[in-house]
């Protein structure tokens, strides 16, 4: 079991010096990248650095042989490096593997119970959504095995998911509430949610309030939409573990208006805002997202061309979900007319009990594989730009390697980059470096 402590701030003062590195991703620099800023390898790879680490900081960043210079030979293997009691400095050679950043995964909804696997067939078969929860299905189906699930149950699973996605690389999360659907079990899904970012050697945890993800049984459109901005939301900001909100904004769920409502309330309560737009038609998501200045607006599947201009010109970053489209067995967006066009996006998972993916890996390969996206536009996509909606709780820089930033990176087994996204079936890392702890895969 994972031991529960305070996460980003482990009082440990190892330096750990970092040479022989292969291509270095660093993705340094300020703010979200765009168009061919994306694959510009010259301003965001070097080659013959070093890293040094102190603590959970990246304290410096030179030339491999000065550093060893400075600091002496290797005198540690990686493998020893991911073992405890090695004193206070270790000089490690990485034998000229290539690193990347830590992953940020900005879009997930990590904490639910239940398992609606059976609908699969049910959908081949013809199954509309509303016949899939006249047997029993759907969001009710989770909702309800969530309510009647336990904090312990749900930390478990959450545990469990958390282990999945470090090991594919991801180093920092979001996760969202939005399986309760009542103010007790959202209260509850973040509680949990605060528990799990305190355990060691896991992703780091950006929370988000998404009571607007559905309307529960039992209740009409009308009540439920009051009941977001009266009841729940006072009870998510007294309790303070949510650092944002989020909304369904989709016709059928919430509507452009009650969504611009619930959003409003929500900053004037000093929350962040988030939004869920047009992942099964264009309702107009893309408009509100940019009058609102919303921090990220996810799917986007369908969102106008105006839309997109107008929402990057608001500072929005798009985040694309693709592996939704993948797991519904639907095309993709046009990824590559995002760069074209210089527009500011990113990638997530957006794990759900519908798309049980976590590998960031994984769903860059498709972007690549399928959708011809270059790997390094992929990379910043997966890293740099998404740390610009989820910050990293230490206040602390991430989703980049450079001097001041958090010390989470990721070690290939491979001495090029480019293998981050080409091992779908498995991690391609040797090992991950999270807070300045090395771990091994």
């Amino acid at each position: 079991m994972t031991l529960l402590l305070n996460p980003q701030h482990l009082a440990h003062n190892m330096r750990t010096v970092l040479v022989d590195i292969g291509p270095l991703v660093h993705l340094s620099g300020e703010g979200a990248l765009s168009g061919l800023n994306l694959i510009d390898e010259g301003s965001l790879i070097a080659l013959e650095k070093g890293i040094v680490i102190e603590g959970n900081q990246i304290v410096e960043i030179r030339n491999s042989e000065e550093l060893i210079d400075e600091y002496g030979s290797p005198n540690h293997s990686l493998d020893e490096l991911s073992k405890a009691n090695m004193g206070n400095s270790a000089v490690v050679s990485l034998e000229g593997r290539s690193v990347i950043p830590g992953i940020v995964d900005s879009h997930s909804h990590l904490i639910w119970a239940g398992d609606r696997s059976r609908e699969v067939r049910w959908k081949l078969n013809g199954m509309s959504y509303s016949e899939i929860a006249s047997r029993g299905g759907g969001i009710v189906s989770t909702v309800n095995a969530t309510r009647t699930s336990s904090n312990s149950e749900l930390f478990d699973l959450g545990i469990e998911r958390l282990k999945i996605a470090f090991k594919s690389g991801t180093t920092h999360i979001e996760s969202k509430s939005g399986y309760g659907l009542d103010l007790e079990t959202e209260l509850r899904l973040l509680e949990v949610s605060k528990k799990l970012s305190h355990c060691v050697d896991l992703p780091s945890i950006d929370h988000t309030w998404l009571g607007a993800h559905a309307i529960p049984n039992g209740s009409t459109h009308k009540d439920y939409f009051e009941s977001l901005i009266s009841d729940q939301l006072p009870g998510i900001c007294d309790q303070g573990i949510a650092r944002s909100t989020d909304v369904f904004c989709e016709p059928g769920w919430f509507t452009v208006e009650e969504s611009e409502d619930i959003l409003r309330e929500s900053r004037n309560a000093g929350l962040n805002l988030r939004l869920h737009i047009d992942e099964f038609t264009d309702g107009g998501g893309g408009e509100l997202a940019a009058e609102m200045k919303v921090d990220s607006a996810d799917h986007a599947h369908y969102t106008n061309d105006d839309a997109r201009v107008m929402m990057n010109e608001a500072g929005v970053n798009t985040g694309f979900l693709p592996g939704t489209p993948y797991s519904m067995g639907e095309d993709w967006p046009d990824f590559n007319k995002m760069i074209v066009e210089d527009l500011v996006w990113s990638i997530a998972s957006d794990f759900n009990p519908n798309n049980q993916i976590l590998s960031i890996p994984f769903l860059s390969s498709l972007l690549v594989s399928r959708c011809s996206v270059d790997p390094l536009a992929t990379l910043v996509c997966s890293t740099r730009n998404p740390a610009e909606t989820t910050p990293h709780p230490s206040g602390l820089q991430h989703g980049r390697i450079e001097v001041g930033a958090i010390a989470n990176l990721n070690i290939l087994d491979s001495k090029n980059w480019e293998s981050w996204c080409t091992r779908p079936s498995h991690s391609p890392f040797k090992g991950t470096m999270i807070e300045g702890k090395y771990i091994s895969h």
